[in-house]
């Protein structure tokens, strides 16, 4: 598809545009309906619909997944995206969008669930581990924090003994586990699927 070309109506004085967008044309990975308005703008729009839904992921060991996970939580307008453990990690997943996505970090796990406390959220651990229960068979909690683990170890065990419940996803072949960053697209659309108005999506 043919990136937007500069503005072509008639000059618009909507204060959401960006006059150099309008001059010179919006390459950016947005939805049309987001065409030319102004970085502040999209967030300021996203944050009147977003959801109860935060998600976090653990990042002892600078997992690859994250950009993927911020990507996903921006598609779902997904409230904010906690990353526990190393602040940095690799933003070419995320393709832009950790800009429009609300981010926090915490250095420890307990970090995080003491948050989760104090902001009223029921902690959701996604990880497939003997006592979890299915995912396509709960209803998950509407103010709800979903946590996932790094690539290999999966959740940390303070994570699993401070959730109020673990989900695990349905698997039917060979593999032992999903990748984390699919893993998370698959639990933010389950609880998409539960709470969400769809009459607002794109």
């Amino acid at each position: 598809m043919a990136e937007p070309g500069p503005w072509g109506g008639e000059p618009s004085d909507d204060p959401r545009y960006d006059p150099d967008l309008l001059r010179h044309g919006d390459s950016r990975n947005v939805v049309d309906a987001y065409r030319y308005w102004r970085r502040d703008a999209i967030i300021a729009d996203i944050d009147r619909r977003r959801h109860r839904l935060q998600v976090a992921i653990e990042n002892f060991g600078n997992d690859a997944n994250i950009g993927a996970v911020v990507r996903t939580a921006n598609a779902f307008a997904v409230d904010t995206v906690h990353i526990v453990g190393r602040r940095r990690w690799n933003r070419r997943g995320a393709m832009v969008t950790d800009r429009y996505q609300h981010l926090a970090h915490h250095d420890t796990t307990e970090e995080l669930l003491a948050f989760a406390r104090g902001a009223g959220l029921q902690v959701v651990a996604v990880d497939n581990v003997p006592g979890a229960v299915r995912l396509e068979q709960v209803t998950l909690p509407h103010d709800c924090l979903l946590v996932f683990g790094q690539e290999g170890p999966g959740i940390s065990e303070e994570a699993h003994t401070g959730a109020d419940m673990t989900v695990s996803i349905a698997q039917f072949g060979s593999t032992r586990s999903i990748n984390a960053g699919v893993a998370a697209g698959i639990a933010m659309h389950a609880w998409i699927r539960q709470w969400s108005d769809l009459s607002q999506a794109w």
